[in-house]
């Protein structure tokens, strides 16, 4: 559940009569949980309720996926989920490292391994690179498979894209003061400078991001504290990736632990594992 246009900035009233949420101006929500094992079931429970809402309106659910810790937290929380009927999903990935498979940097290959195999999501609804091309040519393929799998759409509009922050306050492979900050006609750009190892990457850009239907952040621990801070409170500097997404119709969530949250200063919604978002 999201907050209308009219209610930003303002307490508004759920269900219950006794909890409450803010959005701030931009309709975004700060959820904070005490750790990121209260965290993780909460995240769970918003993809899926996603995903019903897809699959009820439009007959299939789209996800950008993004790797680090989403990946073990998704891989041990949404396959518990009861009756969760996956076949109708489709997934992809928000950026990925030009690897093998088989190689642990691989994002792809870690998702196979740890969520993939255990739920019924068939291989023909995966979309994932092919990692013997060049970075350039990577790049348009995965494009070209966007489009193929969004043909109604000169920019894909998934339903659900799960994100991560780096310390530098990088999302995606879209890093501080690079110039794919600025791109703005590809769906899908490569990258061979990336200054976090591997080098060559392919990623979504920012008018894919910003086109989605849901965007969640999640962040957790305490070395995430300071650049939350300038993130979500703004401040001197320039604007940092991860603050830049903003999607123009779409709900934006930043989930985070207590460690993560220790700097902020905003109106923030606290809650357990048990959150319906």
């Amino acid at each position: 559940m999201g907050p209308s246009s009219g209610s930003a900035g303002k307490f508004i009233k759920l269900c219950s009569p006794t909890i409450h949420y803010t959005a701030d101006m931009s309709g975004r929500r700060v959820v904070v949980f005490p750790s990121a094992a209260e965290l993780g079931p909460a995240l769970a429970h918003l993809v899926a309720s996603r995903a019903d809402k897809a699959l009820s309106e439009r007959g299939r659910f789209t996800i950008g996926l993004s790797g680090g810790s989403l990946v073990s937290m998704l891989g041990k929380e949404l396959p518990v989920l009861p009756d969760l009927d996956c076949s109708g999903w489709l997934a992809g990935f928000c950026d990925e490292r030009l690897v093998p498979f088989d190689d642990g940097e691989s994002t792809y290959g870690l998702y196979k391994n740890e969520l993939f195999s255990k739920m019924n999501i068939p291989d023909s609804r995966v979309l994932a690179i092919d990692p013997s091309l060049t970075v350039q040519e990577c790049a348009e393929d995965y494009a070209g498979k966007l489009k193929k799998a969004f043909p109604k759409e000169d920019i894909p509009v998934f339903d659900v894209l799960l994100l991560g922050m780096g310390p530098d306050g990088h999302t995606c492979s879209l890093f501080p003061g690079h110039a794919l900050l600025e791109e703005t006609q590809k769906i899908v750009a490569p990258i061979s400078d990336s200054p976090k190892p591997p080098p060559q990457r392919v990623t979504m850009t920012f008018p894919v991001l910003n086109s989605a239907r849901c965007v969640v952040f999640v962040s957790t621990g305490g070395s995430k504290a300071h650049v939350l801070k300038q993130v979500l409170d703004g401040g001197d500097g320039p604007v940092l990736p991860a603050a830049r997404v903003l999607p123009s119709q779409g709900e934006l969530f930043w989930l985070i632990d207590e460690p993560a949250a220790s700097s902020l200063t905003l109106p923030v919604e606290r809650q357990g594992s048990a959150a319906k978002l």
